[in-house]
């Protein structure tokens, strides 16, 4: 078992990494009945793109013996309706410097193919791109 999640009331949850007790709180977002004091659920997923591109992109570039500390991400997710659901998530992953060419192509590879991007269903679009200072 991965985690435990409990619904605490008033539209928000509780979950609990089990391997390192850290826990996470969601709470349904204003537009859809709820305070909109934590990350949504479909707010947890359009974020879990960027931390899984930006730690493989970690792992290869450890390998690479290039530093990609202090990268970060922005992201967007949209929502349309009928079926609710997320339509659109767009990530800029931004780095601290730049690198060479082939760094960057193996790194912006290495981002496309993180198994949380690979996981989302095909309707949705996902708008990746990279900025280098």
């Amino acid at each position: 078992m991965t985690s435990k999640v409990k619904y605490l009331g008033s539209l928000r949850t509780e979950s609990e990494h089990l391997k390192s007790g850290s826990k996470m709180i969601t709470d349904a977002p204003t537009d859809n009945h709820g305070k909109g004091e934590a990350f949504s659920p479909t707010d947890t997923v359009a974020n879990a793109l960027a931390t899984c591109m930006l730690t493989v992109m970690g792992i290869k570039a450890e390998s690479l013996g290039v530093n990609i500390d202090g990268a970060s991400a922005e992201v967007t997710k949209t929502m349309a309706a009928d079926p609710r659901r997320i339509s659109i998530i767009d990530v800029n992953i931004k780095f601290p410097s730049s690198y060479s060419e082939k760094e960057t192509r193996i790194l912006e590879q290495t981002g496309r193919t993180c198994p949380v991007l690979q996981s989302l269903h095909p309707d949705i679009e996902k708008n990746i791109s990279f900025t280098y200072s």
